[in-house]
């Protein structure tokens, strides 16, 4: 053993300051990228809540239904007038008919106007009579008699009833109060200044919309400043062009010209129109008049009194002018506490659903009619053109096709090309090569498989359009190059004693893989293809070149069968203006986002399963 010299032992130095210092410092680096890494996460996790919580809460609307209970009088002359005994030709019959005959029995009133009675039906949906057609159906007996039954109401007064279309809330009366009459316009008297509140909003909302008007006027009047600029250097162009004689470019300047002069008389008169509302406004909240006339632009009062409801017209401190809804029972003096004030908040000028509209629904929801409940035909129903039919059967159903046919196509496929290329495939070029593509190929953007469908299957097979079966071809082309790759990783994971073992006792290659490798494999081979399955399932891309972007109402039965796909429907539905599509958006998002998790957790419990620790 070779003797080293003192001397030359180094001597680490771990009690100078210098030395705690830098102790100190590696340990506080540390720990400050400890706390960074921490800090990512959480920010990260803060933003996967604040999605998740804004898509839940976007959907919840779209998993209720409003519905209207109501003893509806079944007439044979109405819904069986040949006195059939086939259910078939009973369902053909006019339900609907009997369903508004039940409506106008409780506003008598209104039923005798021809506009009040549109208010009624605009309140209830076109699959209003489903379920009574389906009661008498079933029971052809129960024609004749009166039947209890759901009619499901309009997506505007479902939106309503949820408080999502419009913002009310009811306030109760405190102090007296006398109507001028039952019917036609009226006058509310009180005992007391009980519409001070409501006619000090009035003239809050008058002062925002006067700033908000006063704000467009000056973009307008930003907007007829460029162009009067851009105006006057086209006028010189024509000017220039003429003096160098190029009649073609001066034409086309002129051109340029007669455009900017109309468009600076349409924005010059755009700017006086704003102009003048917003001084309108700032007048009207400026006044200090005892009351304030109603209109479309700002909120809405309805009065429930003496079982009818008034519109308020004009508002004043203690009293209001307004046109009667609703009639009234009668004109006597209400009660504090027998009258009601309903303010709406959003104007009626802002919502699809209409003050007469509210009326009729404020009044039955007052009889107890009106219930909720949830919202069954979300899942038993196909896409619809109402918001309030619409829901994701067909397109469930077209998703679980699809998914099918990409599994049956791409777990042997890809599993018996990963097993080829791992244990049996020659080290080569023409492999090497073939392995590059395959990694290449799981990057190649998904619209580029859709385009491959498109061209072969649907063009050169004349395989059927929007069908399941094209849709799964298309994803099992875009998922083989995951499964591929995850399989082979999961085949190289296996011990090579295994192999060792296997051939050592007198197995052939064959036997050793199949029998011994590819079994110990099968958990990360089957994770990977849940994953590329998962991956499938929210491709939307692809999809849409190979026509599954149709309207699609009907159930597909079978995988030939035109078909859409919940991605699709998703993509489909934020398309729409309406908000009732918005919420079921957000709810086919979250039906999506539970089946992907569904797949991952999945994947997640055959790994832990089945993994073997060597």
């Amino acid at each position: 053993m070779t003797d080293i010299p003192l001397d030359r032992i180094g001597v680490i130095d771990t009690t100078s300051a210098a030395a705690k210092a830098h102790v100190r410092a590696r340990y506080g680096s540390e720990a400050r990228f400890k706390a960074y890494g921490l800090a990512a996460i959480a920010f990260a996790a803060l933003f996967l809540v604040v999605l998740i919580a804004d898509i839940v809460f976007k959907a919840v609307p779209a998993f209720t239904i409003s519905s209207l209970q109501l003893e509806v009088p079944v007439a044979g002359n109405v819904v069986n007038p040949n006195g059939s005994s086939d259910p078939i030709v009973i369902g053909r019959g006019d339900f609907i008919k009997s369903i508004r005959e039940g409506l106008y029995a409780l506003f008598p009133e209104a039923a005798q106007d021809r506009k009040s009675r549109k208010v009624i039906q605009g309140l209830l949906s076109n699959g209003a009579a489903d379920d009574l057609r389906r009661q008498v159906m079933a029971k052809p007996s129960l024609i004749g008699t009166t039947v209890a039954t759901d009619l499901l109401l309009s997506d505007d007064a479902d939106l309503y009833l949820k408080g999502v279309s419009a913002q009310r809330h009811v306030v109760a009366g405190t102090a007296n109060a006398t109507a001028s009459g039952a019917t036609g316009k009226v006058t509310i008297f009180t005992d007391a200044n009980v519409f001070a509140t409501e006619l000090q909003l009035i003239k809050s909302v008058m002062s925002r919309n006067a700033d908000e008007l006063g704000r467009q006027a000056e973009r307008a009047s930003a907007n007829v400043a460029d162009y009067e600029r851009q105006l006057a250097a086209a006028r010189a162009a024509i000017a220039a062009a003429q003096a160098a004689g190029d009649t073609a470019a001066a034409g086309t300047a002129q051109s340029l010209v007669t455009k900017l002069e109309t468009d600076v008389a349409s924005l010059k008169a755009q700017v006086f129109d704003l102009t003048g509302r917003a001084k309108t406004f700032a007048d009207r909240f400026a006044a200090t008049g005892g009351s304030e006339n109603l209109d479309p632009t700002l909120p809405s009062l309805l009065v429930s009194i003496n079982g009818g409801i008034v519109r308020a017209t004009s508002v004043g401190n203690d009293r209001i002018e307004g046109d009667v809804l609703v009639a009234l029972t009668s004109a006597a003096t209400a009660k504090a506490a027998d009258w009601s004030k309903i303010v709406i908040d959003t104007p009626e000028a802002s919502r699809k659903i209409t003050d007469a509209e509210i009326a009729i629904l404020e009044k039955l929801a007052e009889k107890g009619l009106v219930r909720s409940s949830f919202n069954w035909l979300f899942f038993s129903t196909g896409d619809s053109r109402e918001a309030e039919l619409a829901g994701i059967l067909s397109s469930l159903v077209g998703t679980i096709y699809t998914m099918l046919v990409t599994l049956v196509l791409c777990l042997p496929i890809g599993v018996l090309a990963a097993v080829y290329l791992e244990e049996f495939a020659p080290r080569n070029r023409f492999t090497d090569l073939v392995e590059v593509n395959i990694n290449n190929l799981a990057a190649v953007p998904s619209i580029v498989f859709g385009l491959l469908g498109l061209a072969v299957f649907i063009n050169a097979f004349g395989l059927p359009v929007s069908s399941p079966l094209v849709g799964g071809l298309v994803l099992a082309l875009l998922v083989l190059p995951t499964i591929i790759i995850t399989s082979r990783a999961a085949l190289k994971s296996v011990p090579p004693s295994i192999r060792e073992a296997a051939l050592g006792i007198g197995a052939s290659k064959q036997q050793a893989v199949f029998d011994h490798v590819l079994p110990l494999a099968m958990p990360g081979v089957l994770t990977g293809t849940i994953i590329g399955m998962a991956h499938a399932l929210g491709e939307t891309a692809p999809l849409l070149m190979i026509g599954m972007v149709a309207f699609i109402v009907d159930v597909p039965q079978g995988v030939t069968q035109p078909a859409t796909v919940l991605p699709v429907q998703i993509f489909l539905w934020s398309d729409l203006p309406e908000v009732g599509f918005q919420a079921k958006t957000a709810a086919a998002i979250l039906v999506l986002l539970a089946f992907l998790f569904t797949m991952n957790g999945l994947a997640i419990v055959l790994r832990r399963r089945f993994e073997r620790r060597w």
